[in-house]
């Protein structure tokens, strides 16, 4: 059993140093940081421009990226170069995406795998983390440029029921933008402490967080013990919120102005038009009992106040149901509630106000600004970290992340740095070849994206996988780190319930300025690191890609004209030289995307033959 050794000394902060607080939103996205004078959070308003950020991408003609307000301009004259609900991809593979994936106007290329979603925009393929990574590298930005210094760390928020790769992609992008990120913190926690629950480590409190933005919905349940917030349940929707009300707003018009619904789902440029026209409208309609206005003189856009409630009516009625199981989830009553919090620009609306009012039995709070409040509770949490607020208990962290290796020599985090511990956390691989019955869990200590430049802790081989096709095992890797600092690593076989575990005990030390160097060296070679991770990732997809394909061919042949295999082998080998020279990771995705499009119509196509025979009883490979 190997011994060696866990720092969990968490390394001093410097208390001069500005480390911001960042809401990374669906739709909008801002920074604050907690005023050096009367110690008060405040959102940064760079030159004017207000708080606010769209969180939006726009790639320009000439080669420039505009994100924002400017790039917001963009979504109606040229949404295919255009990214917006960026958020709503991280962590993210095609599949997840189901139904909704024609909701985007840009180009997401599906590899038919369980793969990350890629972008495409031109000849350029960029994956959420970086498309996020431009989002945060604007906010840091307007910070340096507000506040005149550097910003190198921060707080990121993300909703509640943020999955461990979303999390982690999250993370990523902050890397990228050349921010240490310090902690990753749920947005209900981050918001609760905006309104002061969680300052007095006294305080006990059970509260509730109705978050309703512009892409999400979610409503937590928090309780606070002693300092702490503990998440009781979670519920929500993730394709649910402000875009809903704007979507109802744009079918009435549709149907008003009699127009044909998938001639405005052609027409990128009038979509566009409708939808920031049914925005408009939505936010004019919170004050005010009428909207009126038009599209080219030809299309009116008019909604009164009770016809935009009787729209959304069903929309907010879900969320009510949402409420409802988080409730139960949490085995409490609304009157077990002490407070309710606001968070969200669409919580404005007043139907949407009353009916969590109405919910809780209590007038819900709402007196901080709903779309500031997450990010100033971003920067409290930051003020923590810091060390500037002694008053409020911090648990010991982990100073460096802990992983495994994963294909590629890459680091795959399970334990990010500055988790709070005791903790457990965990990750589902699979095989990568036919028959593979062992599998190598490599573990590590360290910020880096490539395992070789971080320090490796212990290595064990999971023995006895069943020997299945490549994807089919399920094998959960689990760490868990106690307060002592004794990380115990699990591997466990889903379908078979083979399993192999290691502890890696404190033996020796890193010094604290080991472990600064090694937060340094991340921050510093983070670009070129996550450009060999964006590299060595698409290698992966590409030999993934050529060896299911191959299979499939040798397997199907008979089902297959002359031509089809003619030119899937062209593409193949077309895929394989494009490997052999080391081409960039554009350059690979876009042979994979050449291969997929050519291959998806008889692979399709081969799938009814083989559904047919079987139907009808008879076997099939």
């Amino acid at each position: 059993m190997a011994k060696v050794a866990i720092n969990l000394s968490t390394g001093a902060l410097q208390q001069a140093e500005v480390i911001v607080g960042i809401d990374l939103g669906t739709t909008n996205s801002l920074v604050a940081y907690i005023h050096p004078e009367d110690k008060k959070p405040i959102a940064i308003n760079d030159q004017g421009r207000g708080t606010i950020v769209p969180s939006v991408v726009h790639f320009a003609q000439n080669g420039e990226t505009l994100v924002g307000t400017e790039a917001k301009d963009y979504l109606i004259t040229d949404p295919a170069n255009t990214i917006y609900s960026i958020k709503r991809l991280l962590g993210k593979s095609y599949r997840d995406l189901g139904e909704h994936k024609d909701y985007f106007g840009y180009k997401i290329i599906d590899d038919d795998s369980e793969g990350l979603v890629k972008v495409r925009v031109k000849d350029k393929f960029y994956s959420p983390i970086e498309l996020s990574a431009e989002i945060l590298k604007e906010l840091r930005e307007r910070a340096e440029h507000s506040l005149k210094t550097p910003v190198n760390r921060a707080v990121i928020t993300v909703p509640a029921y943020f999955n461990d790769s979303q999390r982690q992609a999250t993370r990523d992008a902050g890397k990228l933008a050349g921010l240490e990120v310090l902690r990753i913190v749920n947005e209900p926690t981050a918001a609760a402490l905006a309104y002061g629950i969680g300052i007095d480590p006294n305080e006990e409190k059970t509260v509730a967080v109705y978050d309703l933005g512009g892409g999400t919905f979610d409503i937590s349940i928090l309780s606070l013990h002693q300092g702490i917030f503990e998440v009781l349940s979670t519920n929500g929707d993730t394709y649910l919120g402000g875009d809903d009300f704007d979507r109802a707003i744009i079918n009435h018009w549709i149907s008003e102005n009699q127009l044909v619904a998938d001639t405005i789902n052609q027409d990128k440029n009038l979509s566009q038009e409708l939808r920031l026209k049914a925005e408009e409208a939505k936010k004019v309609l919170s004050s005010q009992e009428v909207y009126t206005s038009n599209i080219n003189g030809e299309i009116e856009c008019h909604l009164e106040r009770h016809t935009f409630e009787r729209l959304v009516a069903p929309i907010v009625a879900r969320t009510m149901e949402n409420c409802r199981q988080a409730m139960a989830d949490a085995k409490l009553k609304p009157e077990q509630i002490d407070a309710v919090i606001m968070v969200g620009g669409s919580t404005r609306v007043p139907m949407v106000y009353d009916a969590v009012s109405e919910f809780f039995g209590k007038p819900a709070n709402n007196s901080h600004n709903p779309d500031e409040v997450v990010a100033l509770g971003a920067a409290i949490q930051a003020d923590i970290l810091a060390g500037n607020r002694k008053d409020i208990l911090l648990l010991d962290v982990t100073p460096l992340t802990l992983g495994i290796e994963t294909m590629g020599g890459l680091m795959d985090p399970i334990i990010s740095r500055n988790s709070k511990i005791p903790t457990k956390a965990g990750r589902q691989y699979t095989t990568s070849v036919d028959g593979q019955v062992n599998m190598k869990i490599s573990v590590f200590q360290g910020e880096r994206d490539i395992v070789k430049e971080n320090r490796k802790l212990a290595e064990f081989d999971l023995k006895g996988i069943p020997a299945m096709p490549a994807g089919f095992p399920k094998v959960d890797v689990n760490f868990i780190l106690n307060a002592d600092g004794i990380l115990k690593v699990e591997a466990i076989e889903v379908r078979s319930g083979t399993r192999q575990e290691v502890e890696v005990k404190p033996q020796y030390g890193l010094t604290d300025e080991q472990v600064e160097q090694m937060l340094m060296d991340s921050i510093t070679h983070a670009k070129d690191d996550v450009s060999a991770r964006m590299q060595i990732e698409a290698r992966s997809t590409a030999e993934q890609m050529l060896y299911q394909v191959e299979r499939f061919v040798d397997k199907n042949a008979e089902h297959l004209t002359e031509e089809e295999v003619a030119l899937t082998r062209k593409n193949v080998q077309n895929l394989k030289n494009v490997l052999a020279s080391g081409g960039d990771k554009d350059a690979i995705y876009g042979a994979v995307d050449v291969l997929e499009a050519q291959t998806s119509p008889f692979a399709e196509r081969v799938m009814q033959i083989s559904i047919k025979k079987a139907m009808s009883g008879k076997k099939i490979d």
